[in-house]
C-alpha cells in the first residue's frame, strides 16, 4: 500500500513538473483555480524577505502609531515622516498591498487588518527590529546549515550560547545581557498572557521561574496572586536586573531573584516551576538535565508549567520547523520540539499526569502541565 502511495505522489509530482501539463492546467477551467492559488504561495515563498522589510520600514517610521487614531492624508503623512514623497508613497501603497495599511478615497491612508493590532505592541514591534540581526545571517542560508557563518550576527545578540569560555552564563556581565534581556522582557507577554489565562496559580504557595529573565512574568504573577511567594532563578547578571525590577515595583520579601546555572541543583521547595520559553534554546541533553534539577527541586506533588512555541502546532506547522527552526540554528542553539516530543521528555524525567492546556492563540505558545508523583 505504501510503494503504491510513494508511485502515485512521485507520478504527480512528475506530472505537475512537466510544462506542458502547467500550461494545459493554467488555461483548463476546472484546474485554473488551483494554479493560480499556488502560483500565488509560490511567489509569496519568493517574495517574502521583501514583505517583511516593508513591516520592517513601516514600524521604523512609526507609521502605524502615526495612524492610530484614524485616516490621514498623504500630505499630512508627508509633514510627519521623515521620508521623500517618492519614498513614502512607494512604501504606503505596498502596506496596501500587504494589508498592513487601507486606501481611503483617492489619497488617504488608514491602518489595515494587519496593521491595527500592531498599534501599542511592544512585544511584536521589538521583534520586528530585532529580525534584522536574523535576516543577516540568512543571507546566507548554506553558510548556515554548513555551520560555517563566521560572522553570525545573532550569536552576537545572544552571548550565552558562545562555546567561549569567557562568555560562561554565570560570567558574563551586566552591559553584555542587557540587549537580549530586554528583548526578552519586551517580548515575555506574548507568552505569559497565554499562560495567565490557560492556568489559575491560585492554589500555589511557592512558585520557582526558572530562565525568567528581567522578571516581566513574575511581576505579573505577583499582582494577580498576592499569596504566591515567587522565586526567579537565571543567571546572575540577569538575576540582579530581576531584582531591581522587583525592589521598584515593591513587592517586598515576596519575590526575589537568585543567580546561578540552572544546569547546577536548583532552589528547593516550590510547589510549581515555570519553563517560560526555555527549552527550545538548548539540546537533548542540557534538557534532560534541566528538567532533572526541576524535579528535584519540587516538593512531592509539585507541578511544572512549561510554555513555549512549538514544533507541529496544528494550524502553524511554518512557525515550527521553519520560522523557530532556523532562527535557533542562527542562534546557535536548540532546536524546535512538538508536543509529544516534550510530553516523552518530561515523562523520562519522572513527571506523571503530562497534559496540554488549552491556549487562545497557540502560535505564541503551547502549555503543558505535569506533576512530580506524591510517593517516589
Amino acid at each position: 500500500m505504501k510503494q503504491l502511495r510513494d508511485y502515485f505522489f512521485d507520478w504527480r509530482n512528475q506530472t505537475i513538473a512537466s510544462p506542458r501539463f502547467q500550461r494545459w492546467s493554467a488555461r483548463f477551467p476546472l484546474t485554473r483555480g488551483i494554479v493560480r492559488k499556488q502560483a500565488a504561495a509560490l511567489f509569496d515563498l519568493m517574495a517574502g524577505f521583501v514583505y517583511s522589510q516593508v513591516l520592517l520600514a513601516c514600524v521604523q517610521v512609526n507609521i502605524f502609531e502615526v495612524l492610530s487614531q484614524g485616516a490621514k492624508s498623504f500630505r499630512d503623512l508627508c509633514a510627519e515622516i521623515p521620508l521623500p514623497e517618492a519614498g513614502l508613497r512607494r512604501l504606503l501603497d505596498a502596506a496596501v498591498a500587504l494589508n498592513l495599511l487601507t486606501r481611503r478615497g483617492t489619497d488617504r491612508y488608514a491602518l489595515g487588518m494587519l496593521g491595527a493590532p500592531l498599534v501599542g505592541n511592544e512585544a511584536l514591534m521589538n521583534m520586528i527590529k530585532h529580525h534584522i540581526d536574523l535576516y543577516h545571517d540568512l543571507a546566507d542560508p548554506l553558510a548556515l546549515l554548513r555551520g560555517d557563518n563566521q560572522s553570525a550576527a545573532m550569536a552576537g545578540y545572544w552571548p550565552y550560547v558562545s562555546q567561549d569560555q569567557n562568555l560562561a552564563p554565570e560570567k558574563l556581565r551586566a552591559d553584555q545581557v542587557q540587549a537580549y534581556s530586554t528583548l526578552m522582557s519586551q517580548t515575555q507577554p506574548l507568552v505569559s498572557a497565554e499562560v495567565l489565562e490557560a492556568y489559575s496559580f491560585a492554589q500555589h504557595k511557592n512558585l520557582l521561574d526558572i530562565g525568567g529573565g528581567e522578571g516581566k512574568f513574575a511581576l505579573d504573577l505577583a499582582q494577580q496572586y498576592p499569596n504566591l511567594q515567587i522565586t526567579l532563578f537565571d543567571i546572575p547578571a540577569v538575576a540582579a536586573l530581576a531584582n531591581a525590577q522587583f525592589k521598584q515595583r515593591q513587592f517586598g520579601s515576596r519575590t526575589q531573584a537568585i543567580g546561578g546555572n540552572f544546569f547546577d541543583p536548583l532552589p528547593q521547595g516550590a510547589d510549581i516551576a515555570t519553563l517560560i520559553r526555555v527549552i527550545f534554546d538548548h539540546d537533548d541533553t542540557r534538557v534532560k538535565q534541566l528538567l532533572a534539577n526541576i524535579y528535584d527541586a519540587l516538593i512531592p506533588g509539585g507541578a511544572l508549567l512549561l510554555a513555549e512555541p512549538m514544533a507541529g502546532t496544528p494550524g502553524q506547522l511554518k512557525m515550527g520547523d521553519a520560522y523557530f527552526g532556523f532562527y535557533l540554528l542562527a542562534m546557535g542553539r536548540g532546536r524546535p520540539r512538538s508536543q509529544v516530543e516534550i510530553k516523552n521528555l518530561l515523562a523520562e524525567a519522572g513527571f506523571e499526569a503530562i497534559r496540554l492546556l488549552p491556549s487562545a492563540i497557540p502560535l505564541n505558545a503551547q502549555i503543558l502541565h505535569c506533576t512530580k508523583p506524591q510517593k517516589p
